[in-house]
């Protein structure tokens, strides 16, 4: 888990002990803990897509998230949901991509090419 928080998804580490370890996951605090993995099930409707739920995730400026993706690509990172754009030329226009970290949990990482657009409708 540290080696892709740390170097896959490039967050900064901050405090551990040998049971946990804390990540500034995208501006906000993750914490990961050693315990029993939570079940998952593809659930949640994205387009055609069926993603796992819950899952958890962060919003990126544009080219963040590019750079992101290129990176989980380059570390031969298995996706759930491809990184592609939805809702193009539409208000809220966004770029999604759904994947698992090392022990199963479901992330999704979004991408605007300005913030302010994350709640348009």
């Amino acid at each position: 888990a540290r080696r892709f928080y740390g170097g896959v998804l490039g967050c900064q580490e901050g405090r551990s002990t040998n049971n946990w370890v804390d990540f500034d996951f995208f501006g906000h605090q993750i914490s990961l803990h050693l315990g029993t993995p939570f079940a998952t099930a593809r659930t949640g409707h994205v387009g055609d897509h069926l993603v796992p739920m819950p899952h958890f995730g962060a919003i990126l400026e544009l080219p963040d998230w590019h750079a992101l993706a290129a990176r989980l690509r380059a570390a031969n990172t298995a996706f759930v949901l491809e990184p592609q754009v939805r809702f193009e030329g539409q208000p809220g226009e966004q770029w999604t991509m759904f994947f698992h970290d090392p022990s199963g949990n479901p992330i999704e990482i979004k991408g605007f090419r300005a913030l302010d657009g994350v709640y348009a409708t």
